[in-house]
């Protein structure tokens, strides 16, 4: 194993090719490891009689619904959570001198 004080006496080019054979060496590893892991779970899935390809598709990620943080004056049935492109009607009002936070709920 190479202690820093070699490193520290190694020229650029060697230290630069010591580089590229060490991210050459953890490329390796790095696949080998996935490989490894995709077995294993594999392994697990037909252990317990699960098809990855369709038991894991339908899983769906349930996102609570975000509270509304902006209503229009003119029209209350028009609100803004605060996320996403700003709506035309929020927009218009920002344009005509008004402040987000003149629409905060």
């Amino acid at each position: 194993m190479l202690d820093i004080e070699t490193l520290k006496s190694q020229s650029l080019n060697e230290l630069l090719s010591l580089q590229s054979q060490i991210e050459s060496i953890i490329a390796t590893k790095q696949k080998e490891e996935r490989s490894e892991a995709k077995r294993q779970i594999l392994e697990l899935a037909k252990q317990y009689g699960l098809d990855l390809a369709s038991d894991f598709s339908q899983v769906k990620i349930e996102r609570a619904p975000v509270a509304v943080k902006y209503r229009s004056k003119i029209d209350p049935n028009l609100t803004w959570t605060g996320r996403g492109r700003k709506p035309v009607w929020v927009q218009t009002f920002l344009d005509n001198g008004g402040t987000l936070e003149q629409l905060a709920i």
